[in-house]
């Protein structure tokens, strides 16, 4: 009579992982899905990648061919006579070593223009993201349209003032206007908004930093991968700028590379003048090998400074 009524044993133990990892299975393999493959989207990409490669692979085998080599063999093959180190050797030597003078117009050019672009867009981006003051929408609007206009429709009025300034054929007259990049301006203004916390800024500050060395020691470590982005596009720019040379620069001995190596194959097309197309095509090859090189260094950096911002924390 005092006993107590049996209770129900509890549910085996044994039987919950089992019953849990039932349940969990289903769903766990629905979640695990691989990226799906894109037949349409592999062809197109492809298409790309011989549309860009095509040029590169034709002036590299054609730089190895002699002046009437170009004229008897298959543009996308090599000639019987390989003359890729003659022909960079007579695209060095030709006409007293002018191609040298062109290449190190166009490194001032890069150094001075380009180098000046980076500086001031930094400054002028880290300045709009991370100070307050009256006007900043307009400056934006500003910046904004600047970087809609294109460069070819301001050459002609650039040429127009610096004509009245005396500047024309002068390497003035290419490195002032190569100072100016709204897009460098603007990229650097983005990145600078989500590179540098806030925080940051005001720790270094109740710390006792100024303003300058706040910028330098704590911000501009930060900003690197942005400044090497901005830096390439400013330099490939600056590189390859044919029309502002054209017709600003009279004088051969400052022309950059792209105006020498367009006088050159030119010449072919003038009374008396010497077909050359075997060093414009050498000439070319030489020109891209620094960008190339540029872009292989400093993959990374101008990598993660493109993705900046593009993953929300």
């Amino acid at each position: 009579m005092g006993a107590s009524a049996p209770t129900a044993a509890p549910p085996s133990e044994g039987l919950r992982p089992h019953r849990a990892s039932a349940l969990r299975t289903p769903h766990a393999k629905s979640t695990d899905s691989r990226p799906r493959r894109s037949l349409l989207l592999t062809v197109l990409t492809g298409l790309m990648l011989v549309y860009a490669l095509v040029p590169l692979i034709w002036l590299a085998i054609n730089a190895t061919k002699t002046q009437q080599g170009l004229l008897h063999s298959f543009g996308l093959w090599f000639d019987d006579d390989f003359a890729l180190w003659s022909n960079i050797g007579d695209t060095l030597t030709y006409d007293d070593g002018v191609f040298v003078r062109w290449l190190l117009n166009t490194l001032l050019y890069v150094v001075a223009g380009a180098g000046g672009a980076t500086f001031l867009a930094v400054l002028g981006g880290y300045a709009l993201a991370k100070f307050d003051f009256p006007g900043k929408r307009a400056i934006f609007a500003v910046v904004i349209g600047a970087v809609a206009v294109p460069g070819t429709a301001l050459a002609v009025p650039t040429f127009l003032m610096f004509s009245q300034m005396g500047l024309t054929n002068t390497p003035w007259a290419v490195i002032i206007p190569s100072l100016i990049s709204p897009f460098g301006l603007y990229l650097m203004w983005v990145f600078a908004a989500d590179a540098i916390p806030v925080e940051l800024l005001e720790a270094a500050r109740i710390d006792g930093a100024s303003e300058l060395r706040t910028f330098f020691t704590v911000s501009l470590p930060l900003l690197a991968p942005g400044i090497v982005t901005v830096l390439l596009f400013t330099m490939v720019a600056t590189w390859n700028n044919y029309f502002l040379p054209l017709i600003m620069i009279k004088d051969p001995d400052w022309y950059p590379l792209t105006l020498g190596l367009s006088s050159w194959n030119d010449q072919a097309s003038t009374a008396g003048g010497e077909p050359v197309f075997n060093l414009v095509i050498t000439g070319s090859l030489l020109t891209i090998v620094p960008l190339i090189a540029a872009f292989l260094l400093l993959q990374r950096h101008w990598q993660s400074g493109l993705a900046a911002g593009s993953v929300k924390e």
